[in-house]
């Protein structure tokens, strides 16, 4: 039973926890980090990681999303990007990079009201296939009608329709609204589709045919979201109320799993850690990725809503550059803080709460301790 506030004679609301307000519990039990898996698999797709790479200019370009899929995540290139509208994007990264704060979002918007080349597309995916990794890219409801076709031909393996938050009913009266249900049946391909913070609009995600179902918006490093529209999902309740969707919905399928994906608000290990206890099956990572000194973003980190042509609802944001990519993923960790040797800290986590796989790790307790750490 969900216990509901009184914000006023007219409105109540029910109480909803980030993942500073958690922390999971040992048990009675421990085990060797040797002994942890932490291997995932979607669809006919399997990783040694739970990690998906956010298609984000600053974490994920073609050179990086191989990197990560060599390390046993995957990385998902943004279609929409710097990489399918300039043949060589890396000077305006670099110039990205070098922006005065004050400059960078009408730089930026400038930058990305380049049209979008199909070739382009093709070309960036072929190149990750080349390298013999799983190909993921992802675009917006609004770009997916477009484009989507050019991508399938490229021989993408996972599509992700990723949006700050993307309905199974959205309702239009000035374009055709993409219908979610006949385009995932209409495909070769699994489909990841996201954001989506509550149990009934995940629940919807999940009966058009999703493999998958990203939680979250507004919650990311780079999001100015809850500022300028005052969405804002609290990830531990949006993550376990999405989770309870899948449960309820692998019933009412008769037996389907789709998997619940973190996106947005996972920003170091510990955060990784929560997400997994609260039943995601994966996190998609954008901070926690920009802060390699390989990224892409150079020390920044900014995603798709920081240059939106009519209402930025982002921004760019310094990073902590703390090593190359391997490093952040699996150490040695030169810092203390979260941000290295992601794996190695949720190896860690699990072992000292006596869970051997992912799986099982969902159902490690978990107490409410709202002190921020």
């Amino acid at each position: 039973m969900t216990m509901e506030i009184d914000l006023g004679r007219a409105k109540r609301a029910r109480r909803a926890y980030t993942f500073d307000d958690i922390a999971v519990v040992p048990s009675r039990r421990t085990r060797n980090p040797e002994d942890v898996s932490t291997a995932w698999t979607i669809d006919a797709f399997p990783f040694e990681i739970p990690v998906l790479g956010a298609p984000m200019d600053s974490v994920v370009s073609p050179r990086t999303a191989i990197e990560l899929g060599r390390l046993g995540g995957l990385g998902v290139l943004d279609l929409e990007g710097l990489w399918t509208r300039y043949d060589d994007p890396e000077p305006l990264l670099a110039e990205i990079a070098t922006l005065p704060e004050a400059d960078a979002t009408r730089r930026m918007q400038q930058l990305y009201s380049e049209p979008i080349k199909p070739e382009l597309v093709r070309d960036r995916l072929a190149e990750v296939r080349a390298a013999g990794v799983t190909v993921a890219g992802a675009l917006t409801p609004q770009r997916t009608n477009d484009l989507y076709e050019t991508v399938v031909a490229a021989g993408v393996d996972l599509f992700v329709i990723r949006g700050t938050t993307v309905s199974a009913e959205h309702v239009s009266s000035v374009d055709e609204p993409l219908n979610l249900k006949k385009f995932i049946y209409d495909l070769d391909v699994p489909v990841i589709v996201g954001g989506a913070a509550t149990y009934t609009a995940a629940l919807h995600l999940m009966r058009t045919g999703a493999a998958g179902v990203l939680v979250g918006f507004g919650g990311g490093a780079a999001s100015t979201t809850r500022a300028t529209l005052g969405l804002h999902a609290p990830m531990a309740t949006a993550v376990a109320d999405v989770a309870g969707a899948r449960r309820d919905y692998l019933d009412e399928s008769g037996g389907r799993y789709v998997h619940v994906i973190a996106d947005g608000g996972v920003g170091t290990s510990g955060d990784i850690v929560k997400a997994l206890a609260m039943g995601a099956d994966a996190v998609m990572l954008g901070v926690a990725l920009a802060r390699a000194t390989d990224a892409p973003g150079r020390g920044f980190h900014w995603g798709p809503e920081a240059h939106h042509a009519k209402l930025p609802r982002g921004r760019r944001v310094a990073v902590d550059r703390v090593g190359p990519l391997e490093q952040v993923l699996y150490g040695p960790a030169p810092v203390a803080d979260g941000t290295a040797n992601l794996i190695g800290a949720l190896k860690k986590s699990m072992a000292t709460t006596g869970y051997s796989d992912l799986k099982e790790f969902q159902r490690v307790e978990v107490v409410v301790a709202p002190y921020g750490h």
